[in-house]
């Protein structure tokens, strides 16, 4: 479809009924376009409002940053309680290898055992 040109003469003349039709056509493509974009929005957003009363109980939006705060503070203490888990862990094996190397060198001449 070639560009045709809506804006009004330069000059203070009137315009002709095809061009006033043409721009009655632009705006009314336009008005059709952002009604179905405004439809799939709306869709979209019953969609997602669904899904978050199925898994989390609610819609509402300070509700649910309510909930998303809960599950980050959830996450960094688990995430703490991880990191302590396995910082003690580390510090167990540290202090298996050293009984076992202690125990592996013969007191008195600094030699080691063969077993």
């Amino acid at each position: 479809m070639p560009k045709t040109d809506t804006k009004p003469a330069a000059s203070a003349g009137e315009q002709t009924i095809e061009q006033l039709q043409q721009r009655y056509q632009e705006l009314n493509r336009k008005k059709i376009q952002a009604e179905t974009q405004r439809d799939s929005a709306t869709k979209r957003l019953d969609e997602l409002k669904a899904q978050a009363r199925e898994k989390y109980g609610t819609d509402d939006v300070a509700k649910l940053q309510e909930k998303l705060g809960e599950i980050i503070n959830e996450n960094a203490r688990k995430r703490a309680k991880y990191q302590k888990d396995l910082d003690k862990i580390e510090k167990g094996l540290a202090d298996v290898e050293t009984k076992f190397s202690e125990a592996a060198v013969i007191p008195g001449d600094g030699r080691q055992s063969r077993k």
